[in-house]
């Protein structure tokens, strides 16, 4: 399945965002789809994920309490709404799928599938 990330843009701190993240086909119900970031300089780092089938969730520390992670199975997209935007969350943001168990889902390492990135910059 190839992933496909948009919605990215250029946001004021403080301000909102959704990402997409679309699926070229059905996602199997045993995938677990997340969202990665990766700001310049920066090793690439966990901010979310969701389970396929029963839908749990999962954030980093950094955005819990402002993103909200999301799927539509009808449109195999899952989304990453981004709330009270801070400069720190300018990066790169990336979707992947992964098959690995929930207690490692926050490693890139186990992902694939890696969708082209979309660029979220929020200015101060």
């Amino acid at each position: 399945v190839q992933l496909q990330a948009s919605g990215g843009g250029l946001v004021q701190a403080g301000g909102s965002l959704r990402l997409s993240c679309a699926a070229s086909e059905g996602i199997s119900s045993s995938y677990t789809l997340g969202w990665f970031r990766q700001a310049p300089g920066k090793e690439r780092e966990f901010v979310s994920a969701i389970k396929w089938s029963g839908g749990s969730t999962r954030y980093a520390d950094s955005v819990k309490g402002r993103f909200t992670i999301s799927r539509d199975k009808a449109k195999n997209t899952v989304f990453l709404q981004m709330a009270s935007l801070k400069p720190e969350d300018t990066a790169v943001y990336y979707c992947a799928a992964t098959r690995i168990v929930w207690s490692a889902i926050t490693n890139h390492m186990h992902y694939g599938n890696w969708g082209q990135g979309t660029q979220v910059t929020v200015s101060s």
